[in-house]
C-alpha cells in the first residue's frame, strides 16, 4: 500500500535539502564550509541540512536566499518547510475516532474557500454525492479500516459541508473521468439518484462539470483525485495517507495538470449524455 508517511517525510527533507544545497553551489559556495563560514554557522549544521537530517528554520532559509542571491526562490522554499510535518497524515491516525473528525476537520478550508478543482477518476467527489451514495461509501471505508462506526455522523457533516455548492458567488470547476459514473457504490436505488443529482448539479451557474470520456485521446494520462483550493493548497488522498501541497510551484503545476486534463473534457449537453448513459447501463 506504499510507503509509510514516516519515510515519505524523510524524504522530502532530503529534497528539500539537496534543493538547498543546489541553491548554494550555484550561489558560488562550492562546499558546505564555504557557505557555513559566510553565513556564521558550523560546516555540521549545512551538512546536516543538505542531507535532510536537520529541519531548517526560517532563519535558514532566509540566509540561503539571501547569502546565495536567490530571493525568488525563498517563498517555495519557506511553503516547503512549513508544509513537510503535516504534508502527510496517516489515515490510521485520522479515523482513529470514526470519520465525522475527518469530514469536520476540512469544514474551514471549505467554507474559506472561493475557486474549487476538483479532479477525480473514480468516485464521485464528497462535493456532489447524495447521501445514499456517501452513507454506502463511508460504510464501507469504516469496514475495510475497522474503525469506530459513525457513518450517519459523518455523512450528516458530509452534507453540510455542501452548502457552498449553493453560494453563486463561489467557482467550482469539476472533472471527473466517466469511470467516475460507472463504478458501483451500492444498487441502482442508490446509484440512480446519484447520477441524477450530477444531472441537477450541472446546470448551477456557479458550477462546470465536465467528463473525461473513455474514448478520449489522452494527452494527458489519469491522475490520482485531487482537489485545488483557490491558489493555496492541493489535497491528495492516497490509499495510506493524506497530501497537503502548499508549494506556490506544486501548486502551479497541479493547477497545470487540472486545465490539461479539462482539455480532455466535453461539457454540457454532451457531458449529460455521458451520464443519462451511464443511467441507462444500470437496468
Amino acid at each position: 500500500m506504499g510507503e509509510s508517511p514516516s519515510s515519505a517525510v524523510q524524504e522530502a527533507r532530503a529534497a528539500l535539502g539537496g534543493r538547498l544545497c543546489r541553491i548554494r553551489k550555484a550561489g558560488g559556495f562550492k562546499t558546505a564550509r564555504a557557505f557555513a563560514a559566510r553565513a556564521g554557522w558550523s560546516e555540521s549544521k549545512v551538512s546536516r541540512i543538505e542531507r535532510g537530517l536537520t529541519q531548517p528554520s526560517e532563519g535558514d532559509l532566509g540566509q540561503y536566499a539571501e547569502l546565495c542571491g536567490a530571493p525568488k526562490e525563498l517563498a517555495d522554499l519557506l511553503a516547503s518547510a512549513q508544509n513537510i510535518e503535516e504534508m502527510y497524515v496517516e489515515w490510521r491516525r485520522l479515523k482513529g475516532e470514526g470519520l465525522r473528525p475527518v469530514q469536520e476537520a476540512h469544514v474551514p478550508l471549505y467554507e474559506g474557500t472561493r475557486h474549487f478543482r476538483v479532479y477525480e477518476p473514480g468516485v464521485i467527489p464528497g462535493l456532489l454525492q447524495t447521501p445514499d451514495y456517501a452513507r454506502v461509501m463511508m460504510g464501507r471505508i469504516i469496514r475495510y479500516w475497522g474503525i469506530p462506526d459513525d457513518t450517519e455522523d459523518a455523512v450528516e457533516v458530509r452534507m453540510g459541508r455542501q452548502r457552498v455548492l449553493r453560494d453563486a458567488n463561489r467557482q467550482f470547476g469539476i472533472l471527473l473521468e466517466e469511470a467516475a459514473l460507472r463504478a458501483r457504490f451500492g444498487d441502482a436505488e442508490v446509484m440512480a439518484p446519484q447520477l441524477g443529482h450530477l444531472l441537477t448539479v450541472s446546470v448551477l451557474q456557479q458550477v462546470s462539470l465536465g467528463i473525461i470520456p473513455m474514448t478520449a485521446d489522452r494527452t494527458m494520462w489519469p491522475l490520482e483525485g485531487f482537489w485545488i483550493f483557490d491558489d493555496d493548497r492541493v489535497i491528495i488522498e492516497l490509499a495510506t495517507a493524506q497530501v497537503t501541497i502548499k508549494q506556490p510551484s506544486e501548486v502551479a503545476m497541479y493547477s497545470r495538470m487540472f486545465a490539461d486534463l479539462a482539455d480532455l473534457a466535453c461539457y454540457g449537453k454532451a457531458a449529460r449524455a455521458l451520464i443519462t448513459e451511464a443511467v441507462d447501463a444500470l437496468e
